[in-house]
């Protein structure tokens, strides 16, 4: 493998582990994220941004911001921490959060997906993820099995809400294993750890072959969408390991997304439910629509007889 990385509770003494950088980003960074499939940068989001956020993910799981399928609004009475405890991830809450809305294009960001994707860059995906104390992880996945880009261009944007850690069920990948570009083959699984999303199966790579990415809070986590990824259960005893995670790709890419255009052939198909953040859209005059959503993931703990939701 390419890249090691180390645990963040190092840092002090080592310097930063490979595939870590700091804005300004030199080319490194985006050269990191093609040989290796993902690039780390540090503080990329203030404090107060971050408390900012988080107060906003609350303000959403109490049903505050509108009404979202799967959201039971908060009682009087109900603590914080009951609330946020109910859920593991919604989908598309920049739908009903201008903060989060605005985020899909914080400068951060920007930098980091025109570095690697180039110039023109479109959003097309929101995720919020809770992550309480005891909520399950993801299997290994690529994010292309859901979100299927013409060009290979996805991009996942991953910012950490909190410190993540190994206990606390941070990202693991495996580097550089998005170079075949093979979308490898998936099954329902019965593993207990994790959601209830398919698992990735028969890629010639091993457990071993993985990395946890531990971060801390107000650091983005960017990688392709071929590049095989997961999470463990978070085991801390309590706390979240909350994070919001956005897709991007090049704009000059079409999107046969879910429900994108039924009556097209699959060459034009074009979801269009998109925010532009850099450059320039040649597809504009295709226009805008409101096609996803808001919407809770089922977490499936205990196992996954209870639902297939998927990103």
């Amino acid at each position: 493998m390419a890249a090691t990385v180390r645990p963040f509770k190092s840092w002090p003494d080592e310097g930063s582990p490979a595939g870590y950088f700091q804005r300004p980003l030199t080319p490194a960074a985006g050269e990191f994220y093609h040989e290796n499939g993902f690039v780390v940068v540090e503080d990329a989001f203030t404090r107060e941004e971050i408390d900012a956020l988080n107060s906003e993910a609350l303000a959403l799981c109490r049903g505050d911001r509108g009404e979202i399928p799967g959201v039971i609004p908060a009682e009087l009475g109900d603590s914080d921490a009951d609330v946020l405890k109910q859920y593991l991830c919604i989908h598309f809450p920049h739908k009903l959060s201008r903060l989060m809305y605005d985020q899909l294009s914080h400068p951060s960001i920007v930098e980091v997906a025109t570095a690697c994707l180039g110039p023109d860059v479109k959003c097309m995906q929101s995720m919020l993820f809770i992550k309480a104390s005891g909520k399950p992880g993801q299997a290994w996945h690529q994010d292309e099995d859901y979100i299927p880009t013409r060009d290979r261009s996805l991009f996942g944007a991953w910012l950490a809400l909190d410190d993540a850690t190994v206990e606390n069920g941070c990202l693991w990948v495996i580097p550089g294993s998005q170079k075949p570009g093979v979308l490898w083959p998936q099954h329902d699984h019965g593993d207990r750890r994790f959601d209830c999303a398919q698992e990735s199966i028969e890629f010639p790579y091993t457990d071993v072959d993985a990395v946890p990415v531990e971060v801390r809070a107000g650091t983005l986590v960017c990688f392709n969408g071929y590049l095989l990824h997961r999470s463990l259960p978070n085991v801390a005893k309590s706390g979240y390991r909350r994070a919001l995670v956005n897709h991007y790709m090049t704009a000059s890419s079409l999107l046969p997304w879910y429900g994108a255009a039924q009556n097209d052939h699959v060459a034009i198909s074009d979801f269009r439910d998109i925010v532009m953040i850099a450059g320039n859209d040649p597809y504009g005059y295709k226009g805008v629509t409101d096609i996803a959503k808001p919407s809770v993931r089922p977490s499936g703990e205990g196992g996954c007889g209870t639902s297939g939701d998927k990103e």
